[in-house]
Order: C-alpha cells, then structure tokens, then sequence
C-alpha cells in the first residue's frame, strides 16, 4: 500500500464565494475550516442486533486520519431502516466519539415526509440541549458544543410531487433557522430538486449550507449552482469532479469514503498539488473497485446495495487479505454478508492493488 500524505486543509477556497451570512454560519460552526471529504459511516452490528460500539471505534481510528467529516446515520449507515431508538443510540455513541477525534458530525434527518422531517429536528435539538446544558440559548451555540454542524434533509418522497410542492417542503424546512445540508437522492425519495428550486432556497435561507447530491447526473452543479458547499455522493470519475480540477464541487461525501479515505484523500491531495495524472490513475482504481463489488451488491436481495458493497470491502480493511474466512458482518435486516460478495470483494480489492497489508483491526 502506498503512504498517505498529512490530513488534508479545509476547503476555505469555497467560502470566499459564499454570501457573507451563509459563510458567516460555516465560519461559526466548523471554525477549522470545512472538510473536503465526508463519509456518511456504515453502522456495525453485534450478533445480536445491537449497535456495536467497540467495531465502530475502531472504524472511526482508521478513518481519523483522512476523513474529517460524518453523517450519521446517512442511507451507506443504514439511515433509513434505523427505528428512532436505535439512531438515537448511534447519535449518543458518535456524538461521545467525533468531536474528541476532531470529526465533524452531520446528523441524517432521513424521513419520507416533511412532517417526519420537522418533528425529527425538534427531537434531535432537545436532545443536544440535553447534552450541552451549559451552551449559551441560540442554536449554534448548542450545535457546537455538541460537536454537531448541522442536519441533512431530504425532500419529501414522492415521484408525483411537483417542483413548487418540493420547494413548499424545503422552505418549511429551512424556516427552523436550523443549518441544514440538501441531499439529492432520487434513488429513495423519487424525485429530484431542480437546480432553480434549490436556488430559490439558497436565496431565502442563509442557513441553507451544503448541497449533497448523489444522483449521479450532477444537474444542480453543472447548472452553475454555487451558493452552498457543494459535496459530490454519487460514486466515479473522482479525480475530475473537484473544482480544483475543473469541476463542479467542493468536495465528497461518499460511501467508499468508509473504505477508501486514505486513498481519496491522496487523491484530493494529488488534485491540490497539480499532479493530475496521478490522481487520474488513482481515481480508476477505486471506480474499478467501486463498479464491481457495488454492481455484484445489487443483486442482494435484502439491504442497501450502498451499505452491502462497502461492508464487504470494509470487512477486508477491518481484516486484511484473509477476511475471507472469517464470517461476515451482520445486516441491519439479520442476515449476515453472503461469503459470495466477499469474495467478490477481495477479487477486485487484489487485481486493483488496492488490498490492505494488515486490517485495522489487527
């Protein structure tokens, strides 16, 4: 495996062409700067069902290094199956662990309507309150006690629901005065925001922060859209997608962030230094990786094909190249991670050159 660089700076470039108040809030909320590369964190399970603390520390050790920010629960997390009692469970555990680490903590308000979405945040700031009792009475301020940097929302579900019904949705949601990150993900919520929709948005609601979107189509971005943070979840073609090489985003928020942060951050590292070609080379290996083990997980018939793809290739960090005879983890549905996709895993891991000398967990 090859070395890593030093973690790498925040994206202050983005802030420069933020309106004064939206760059205000990021300023206020994530003082060391914005991280360019997230990862939305798998969820460990005991045999039993349970979360597994200990597994997801010593996940959070291995990502330290590299990646500086989280969403949790997000879909690659399991954010959509959760019942509320096992995300506050979660929530609990990351919010003891992130901040210590210096992690950025997003927390994934994934709910199918805006009603869910409204009372989830209301239950979410009584809970940071509770946590930061002797934070000063404004939001921000109990926010970042709480080591927490705002909330990710989604549209509400529903492909019949048209734009001006989207933005209704949105714009009640913004109103809390809350920060809130956008997620684009029309693979659940079957639809999509148009970029001037979330234009309309940005213009009303300096709290209006980041823009995650994972469709793959980029419709936001490459309509010129560039009053928010702009992070990239759809998987491919890394290297080209960053503004520092010509793109449309500010940076990745990225399922195989929980597998592959060493090696995007090299390659972030590699785009910011000039060394294009190296990053290119790079970028093919884990696209590679990523095209087979996520395309072998969709025809899983149980689970997030997301969140199946990387614990198979998790398992091999967390293990090392004999993973595959060890069991594999346990799903949030109680099956557990067929040996097949396993070794799927393994395949693409070794004729990439992307296979770990020794798992972390070792």
């Amino acid at each position: 495996m090859p070395s890593h660089p030093n973690p790498l700076p925040p994206a202050a470039d983005a802030l420069d062409r933020l309106q004064p108040a939206r760059a205000a809030w990021l300023r206020r909320l994530l003082p060391d700067g914005v991280p360019r590369l997230w990862c939305p964190l798998l969820t460990p399970y005991t045999a039993s069902g349970a979360i597994d603390a200990e597994r997801l520390r010593a996940h959070l050790r291995f990502l330290q290094p590299h990646v500086k920010g989280l969403l949790v629960p997000g879909s690659t997390g399991d954010g959509w199956q959760l019942s509320d009692t096992e995300a506050r469970a979660l929530l609990d555990l990351l919010a003891d662990e992130a901040k210590p680490r210096g992690l950025q903590l997003l927390v994934g308000v994934l709910k199918t309507t805006t009603a869910g979405v409204l009372a989830a945040l209301q239950q979410h700031m009584a809970w940071l309150r509770r946590r930061a009792p002797d934070a000063a009475a404004g939001d921000a301020d109990v926010l970042r006690a709480s080591g927490v940097c705002g909330f990710t929302v989604c549209p509400p579900q529903g492909e019949h629901l048209t734009q001006p019904e989207l933005l209704a949705a949105l714009d009640a949601v913004l109103a809390t005065g809350l920060p809130i990150a956008l997620y684009q993900l029309p693979q659940v919520t079957g639809n999509e925001m148009a970029p001037q929709t979330v234009a309309a948005l940005a213009d009303r609601h300096a709290n209006l922060l980041m823009l995650k979107d994972t469709s793959g189509a980029d419709r936001v971005a490459a309509a010129g859209f560039r009053q928010a943070f702009l992070v990239r979840g759809a998987e491919g073609g890394y290297s080209r997608h960053l503004a520092l090489a010509g793109g449309d985003y500010d940076g990745f928020l990225l399922s195989t962030a929980n597998v592959f942060g060493p090696q995007l951050a090299e390659l972030i590292g590699h785009v910011q230094a000039g060394r294009q070609p190296e990053a290119d080379a790079l970028s093919a290996r884990i696209e590679a990786v990523a095209d087979a083990v996520f395309g072998a997980a969709a025809a899983l018939p149980y689970g997030n094909a997301f969140t199946n793809a990387n614990k198979a290739l998790d398992h091999y960090m967390a293990h090392g190249p004999e993973a595959g005879r060890i069991a594999g983890p346990r799903l949030h549905s109680g099956q557990q991670l067929p040996a097949g996709l396993i070794e799927q895993a393994g395949q693409a891991l070794r004729t990439h050159g992307l296979m770990p000398q020794r798992g972390y967990l070792a």
